[in-house]
């Protein structure tokens, strides 16, 4: 689970203005860091099937959210997979 802080240092490196905390980069990255937290909690309780359908439906969100922001600019696409990349 993501606290109030992680959550608000997520926006502030991936925010597109000052007030930006919905745009697809932002949601994306929120997206990405709860899957990396679910993998960590799994590789532990390789047993919790519930959490692991909640982490299949996540990578699902993330990568439809993906595939609309590449329909839609190119160029943030680019920039937000070289960042999930690294």
């Amino acid at each position: 689970m993501l606290t109030t802080k992680k959550k608000q240092n997520i926006i502030k490196k991936n925010q597109v203005h000052a007030t930006d905390t919905g745009s697809p980069e932002v949601q994306i990255a929120m997206i990405s860091e709860r899957i990396d937290e679910l993998a960590l909690h799994l590789k532990k309780h390789k047993k919790d099937n519930h959490s692991r359908r909640g982490l299949i439906k996540m990578v699902a969100d993330r990568r439809s959210h993906l595939k609309h922001l590449e329909k839609t600019d190119k160029s943030r696409h680019e920039k937000v997979a070289k960042k999930l990349k690294a």
